[in-house]
């Protein structure tokens, strides 16, 4: 079940970043922002090459620092000396977001896919994350778009709660996925099969039936990406509570 803490109050979209300010996405600034101001955190994982999960929500490393290249090619070690894009701070490993903040607010972690099409091919980064989150004993939750990803951590840590981010797949905005994979995952079947207790859906797809049909059964149901006070009040219509970002909701 997911922990009441995730509905009762708004969860930041990689943390509380903001650019022009010196905090960018899944940064340790950011995350103390959020804190700070009392919301829920969502942030994503990436996998090293030594096999340790860092908080970081792109596969190359080259929108948010100075550097190239994907983030799997490099250490743990490395990474962590790698300065943020207008930000003081480095690539944060997990334990060390844990360890800050250390269950003041709900952590929503987005395990993010490694197969590259949302295939079975996952597992490493599944293990790093869960057995960091062995000793946790704050509120946290974990959802992947690559159901596979969910199953491996209903193996691996079934007490987490786990869900789905789930989307309309719409093909021009899923340009790597062939079309039977969109067709696929836009009905959200797995839902049931991976134990999931809840869904972050796609905003403006709030309205589909199997949103509904999932509702019904009683799971909370979150969105992405909230970028408005406007369109915040249009979401809360179905979903409660938003994931959120460029504004305070």
């Amino acid at each position: 079940m997911l922990p009441a803490s995730f509905l009762s109050r708004p969860i930041a979209h990689r943390a509380l970043h903001d650019r022009k300010a010196g905090r960018v996405e899944n940064s340790i600034a950011s995350i103390k922002a959020a804190i700070t101001a009392g919301y829920g955190i969502e942030m994503d994982v990436q996998l090293s090459s030594d096999g340790h999960a860092m908080v970081f929500h792109d596969d190359n490393l080259d929108r948010l620092t100075a550097e190239a290249g994907p983030v799997r090619a490099r250490s743990r070690a490395d990474l962590t000396q790698i300065a943020l894009t207008d930000d003081a701070g480095t690539i944060p490993t997990l334990e060390d977001v844990l360890a800050l903040v250390a269950g003041q607010v709900p952590l929503l972690i987005e395990i993010k896919d490694q197969d590259g099409a949302m295939g079975p091919d996952v597992g490493p980064l599944e293990e790093a994350t869960c057995k960091s989150l062995e000793d946790y004993t704050g509120d946290v939750a974990l959802m992947s778009f690559n159901p596979h990803s969910m199953a491996a951590c209903q193996t691996l840590a079934p007490d987490i709660p786990r869900g789905l981010v789930t989307s309309a797949y719409d093909p021009q905005f899923w340009p790597e996925l062939p079309a039977d994979v969109c067709d696929h995952l836009r009905e959200i079947p797995d839902y049931d099969r991976i134990g999931a207790c809840f869904i972050s859906h796609e905003a403006i797809d709030l309205d589909r039936a199997r949103v509904g049909q999932i509702k019904a059964k009683g799971a909370p149901i979150l969105c992405w990406t909230i970028r408005s006070a406007t369109a915040e009040a249009k979401a809360r219509q179905i979903a409660d509570n938003v994931t959120f970002e460029g504004y305070l909701a």
